[in-house]
């Protein structure tokens, strides 16, 4: 019997601790999980939120990059991590939504092994090719590739990423078929490209709007449906005659799968007054990241929002072709 009431008493102990650890939260350094590698979109939209997210929470949260697998290595091991608040991962259209249908085997379910915190901003794919490709807009580098398709290259950062999968949309579009070049992330690729190794890439925004501004790379089209407001002159896709084609990427903080409500809470909060920063919208907007409308920030839109992109890219990954086990 008293064995028994030992149980008991550990268990509400524990039940009454629990509830005060994540009241407390946090009170050591947070771990911001990016899955691509320094220098790609996300890791440039990471280190923009890091420190006003340090701030508002009152302890460092710290960025690491876990690449590989087209960002399934790192949501991978958050969504084993303890539910704790000490990990929570940036995940992308790439890693909660391509994936699940890209891989036969995904190594996580993006709509029940994470606990989701908040949608925070999209950005536009962009078409860009080397410099030297005869080409100055999109219909040009149509006809072009269809011309030279068999002695062409396209970067990407690896078969599971949006980029890869961006550009495979984009050439099943406009009926090409052309190598494809896997890299660990968009800057080796980008740097190949500009070195004339490749021909074409299509990243976020953000990862080549300084390689646009420096004239290292030719910009072809925004791949959204409308113009960037950082790339005002550049028409997009649709514009330019490839009609309804659309491509975006957007960011969300997710955390383990039964990490404690008031963790959550807290967590979502804290992004919300990140993205809500004057200073930090100021530095989203050189990057042609835009912050999502305040409606489309809780929890419960991000869960019914990783369904539906799911949903949304069935049809084009199938038609790109590309399949991982």
């Amino acid at each position: 019997m008293s064995s028994l009431r030992s149980i008991v008493a550990g268990a509400a102990l524990a039940a009454a601790i629990m509830p005060a650890a994540a009241q407390d939260w946090p009170t050591r350094p947070v771990t911001m999980v990016v899955t691509f590698p320094a220098g790609s979109g996300s890791d440039v939209l990471a280190r923009i939120l890091s420190p006003r997210l340090s701030e508002i929470l009152g302890q460092p949260v710290i960025v690491e990059n876990v690449g590989g697998g087209g960002g399934m290595t790192g949501a991978y091991r958050v969504a084993r991590a303890a539910p704790d608040g000490y990990q929570f991962v940036l995940g992308g259209t790439d890693t909660f939504a391509q994936s699940q249908t890209l891989h036969k085997n995904p190594p996580f379910n993006a709509k029940t092994d994470f606990a989701p915190v908040a949608l925070i901003v999209e950005q536009p794919f962009l078409l860009v090719s080397r410099n030297d490709l005869p080409v100055g807009n999109l219909p040009e580098f149509i006809a072009y590739t269809k011309a030279h398709q068999a002695n062409m290259q396209y970067g990407s950062a690896g078969p599971a990423s949006g980029s890869n999968l961006t550009c495979t949309y984009l050439n099943s579009a406009i009926g090409v078929t052309v190598t494809p070049v896997p890299y660990r992330g968009a800057p080796e690729g980008l740097q190949d490209l500009i070195a004339g190794r490749i021909d074409y890439y299509c990243p976020v925004i953000a990862a080549a709007i300084g390689h646009i501004g420096n004239r290292t790379m030719k910009a072809i089209a925004i791949l959204s449906r409308n113009r960037s407001p950082t790339l005002p002159s550049l028409a997009s896709a649709h514009e330019q005659g490839l009609i309804d084609f659309e491509a975006s990427y957007w960011n969300a903080f997710f955390l383990p799968k039964g990490t404690p409500a008031p963790i959550v809470q807290k967590l979502h909060d804290a992004a919300v007054a990140t993205i809500n920063s004057p200073s930090v919208q100021a530095r989203l907007k050189v990057f042609g990241v835009t912050v999502v409308a305040p409606e489309r920030r809780s929890p419960d839109y991000l869960q019914q929002f990783v369904a539906t992109e799911i949903e949304k890219w069935i049809g084009p990954v199938n038609a790109s072709g590309v399949s991982l086990d």
